[in-house]
């Protein structure tokens, strides 16, 4: 078995790619993990989506390609600039939602709200508020983290912010957890039924 990836890209992938490379962002979802998320998301048939951190875009199309026509998905950024590349190409997709706003603001506005998958691609629902995001998660739901492999972007004292977020997940009594070290380091875990 190889790793490249053989099935087709979402339509608007490589349209958002070049947009994104020219907008100089570099924070963007390795490929590898953009179809497994893809994947994961067809398992969840008619099913509520979240996206911690859209940025472009790029991750966003492979989830909207996973999920059928009942589905939605509600993905957010605090970056206009990047969001307007995934408003531009995704934005006609009736299924998503995007919405421009502070992490710590939407998550705080949403509490009540229960998801069936959640991205956490960013600070709020990975490094902060974790709770609070675990809490959304409905049982069976699946919590999906990357980049939980040392990267070449990351800051002074990054390494030991990852390190502490997996021991705080594997603490935890009500997920099942598997590590991956695998594309940039993948943590997927799934809500247990109380």
């Amino acid at each position: 078995m190889i790793e490249e990836i053989r099935q087709n890209y979402p339509e608007a992938y490589l349209a958002i790619d070049e947009a994104t490379k020219d907008a100089g962002f570099t924070m963007a979802s390795a490929t590898m993990t953009c179809s497994l998320l893809q994947t994961l998301a067809a398992s969840k048939p008619g099913g509520n989506f979240l996206e911690l951190g859209t940025g472009t875009g790029l991750s966003t199309a492979w989830i909207l390609e996973g999920m059928d026509q009942q589905a939605n998905l509600t993905s957010i950024d605090n970056d206009a600039q990047f969001l307007s590349i995934a408003e531009r190409f995704l934005g006609q997709d009736s299924r998503l939602k995007l919405e421009c706003i502070e992490g710590e603001d939407w998550v705080l506005q949403n509490k009540g709200q229960q998801y069936d998958y959640i991205f956490a691609d960013t600070w709020h629902g990975k490094y902060l508020m974790l709770d609070e995001v675990l809490d959304m998660l409905k049982p069976g739901a699946f919590y999906i983290i990357d980049d939980m492999l040392p990267q070449e972007n990351w800051p002074e004292g990054h390494a030991e912010k990852a390190i502490r977020l997996i021991e705080v997940l594997e603490q935890r009594d009500d997920l099942v957890l598997t590590k991956q070290c695998w594309a940039t380091g993948i943590v997927i875990a799934t809500k247990k039924t109380p």
